[in-house]
């Protein structure tokens, strides 16, 4: 039996094909980008056509390289970036999509802000969401500057949602995805009509809420001439890419804590009871487990942050790997192994600790360098680099213990970042907790096939599925030695970040981001 899983990322999207215990048999993708639209700053609309054609792509390529026929797969699901949504009409046509990095409706944020000193911290309490990058904003945004767009609006999808509603005909949401909205209700695992109307919004634009796992259709004749699957091959809801890779690395039950190194770094942390903060530092989501939610913080770009030093600075270790085939990620990683923890002092400026309401980060700097090279080399910037991602981490997970009673005794750690041994050390040496780095560290896609599997019959239920799949390749034990190192370093940043913010709020510098209406 094989299982489908279509991942739609910001930056591109993926086929991939596993069989019922998880093993991945294929996986083909296509880059996409999202267009700006000239007449409107900050806009990146997602063309549903077009992309849908790179995901009848990836699907046709996933099956061939699988050796598979449509008819072989027992279930499709798919996942996808999360705050990107798409505008039905009554015939179920698109009317409007938008990505997730769409930043157009800064100045809606701030009309929102100005209709009540409490109604974002009211809309927060009820979703776990700020306006910053939720959708009433581009809602409000769309009926100030489409309004014919806008008064049309039959339903509204989250991304992974709109995959299954073009493979099915089938409008649905599922609350994973749907919570990151803004307009969903955590405690009751549906839409809110209270936020939409509190927000001068309309409230007759949701569609029927199911759960991840739920057969939503069939695929249609006309998708399956699209895509190469069999007409009739069951679709199952999926989910949003940070809930799904949770349940893929079986974080499933209360008090798990999960770390997604990737581009953003995320700390997911699953708590059996609804909290949300009273300073709405802290994002709260829907896992896809009924009866659990995950408090969310995030470290803004490592990934990215680490790619900008290895084009700015890496060019020996770009050379060198190009002439030994070796990535220079691992030559960068493993001269930062050399340099002693807490970077002889080096502080690194690049993402703050969550502050979801007020979010700002101040511009990318490293601090209280030596003139003495081997002191403030590539290696040790590069290794202080890495140490600001785990040092944030750190600061997220303490504000997500402070209003959810909720610390893990150990953690664990995926995705692109959880291959480098040392970045591994790194994070185990600064939480002062055991890592489990798993096997499969890109979860996201293994998450929806977990979805699929349990529609199907390969899985009693979706929590027994992802403890099923979850195997480790090592754990890595926290050095003691280095605790005071870290507790030292820990609190120089904590006390030079807050000075270079308000540079940045000052104007001096440049805000490395902002959110918008901030």
């Amino acid at each position: 039996m094989a299982l489908l899983a279509i991942d739609a990322g910001t930056g591109s999207v993926r086929a991939v094909i596993f069989d019922e215990t998880g093993t991945q048999l294929a996986a083909a993708g296509r880059e996409w980008e999202h267009r700006n639209d000239p007449r409107f700053p900050g806009s990146m609309d997602f063309e549903v056509d077009r992309n849908f054609g790179l995901v009848s792509e990836s699907i046709r390529e996933a099956l061939e390289l699988a050796g598979l026929r449509g008819s072989d797969i027992a279930g499709v699901s798919a996942t996808s970036m999360r705050e990107g949504f798409v505008a039905f009409d009554a015939a179920g046509k698109e009317l409007w999509a938008c990505a997730n990095v769409d930043a157009r409706a800064s100045a809606e944020v701030t009309e929102l802000r100005e209709l009540g000193a409490q109604i974002e911290a009211e809309s927060y309490a009820i979703s776990g969401q700020t306006f910053a990058l939720s959708a009433q904003p581009r809602l409000r945004w769309l009926a100030k500057h489409l309004p014919e767009i806008y008064e049309r609006i039959d339903a509204i999808e989250m991304l992974s949602d709109w995959v299954l509603t073009r493979l099915t005909g089938v409008t649905v949401s599922e609350p994973t995805n749907a919570c990151t909205s803004g307009m969903f209700s955590l405690e009751d695992r549906a839409w809110s009509a209270e936020i939409a109307r509190m927000c001068g919004l309309r409230d007759d634009i949701f569609p029927r809420v199911v759960e991840p796992g739920s057969i939503v259709g069939e695929v249609t004749a006309r998708a399956a001439e699209t895509t190469g699957l069999a007409v009739g091959t069951p679709v199952v809801a999926g989910g949003g890419d940070a809930q799904l890779a949770a349940l893929a690395l079986g974080v499933v039950d209360p008090g798990q804590t999960a770390i997604s190194g990737g581009t953003f770094w995320q700390q997911m942390v699953n708590i059996s009871e609804l909290r949300t903060d009273p300073q709405m530092r802290i994002r709260v989501d829907c896992h896809a487990i009924p009866g659990v939610w995950q408090a969310e913080g995030i470290v803004f770009t490592p990934g990215l942050a680490a790619r900008w030093f290895r084009d700015a600075f890496g060019g020996p270790e770009k050379e060198r790997a190009a002439r030994e085939g070796r990535d220079p990620y691992d030559l960068l990683t493993e001269r930062a192994g050399h340099v002693p923890p807490g970077s002889h002092g080096v502080i690194p400026i690049f993402s703050d600790v969550m502050n979801y309401g007020a979010w700002m980060h101040a511009a990318p700097s490293f601090l209280n360098l030596s003139l003495d090279v081997a002191r403030s080399g590539t290696d040790v910037l590069f290794r202080a680099l890495m140490e600001n991602a785990a040092i944030v981490t750190r600061g997220n997970l303490g504000v997500i213990a402070s209003f959810t009673g909720t610390s893990s005794d150990e953690v664990v750690f995926a995705s692109g970042a959880a291959k480098s041994p040392v970045w591994t050390q790194i994070v185990a040496d600064v939480l002062q907790v055991p890592v489990r780095v798993p096997v499969v560290k890109e979860a996201t896609a293994l998450g929806a096939a977990l979805c699929a599997g349990a529609a199907v019959g390969s899985f009693d239920d979706l929590a027994s599925a992802g403890r099923s799949v979850a195997a480790w390749e090592r754990v890595v034990e926290p050095d003691v030695a280095n605790a005071g190192v870290y507790d030292e370093a820990y609190g120089r940043w904590q006390a030079a970040y807050p000075a270079q913010l308000e540079l940045a709020r000052s104007g001096v510098t440049e805000p490395m981001w902002r959110a918008p209406g901030i």
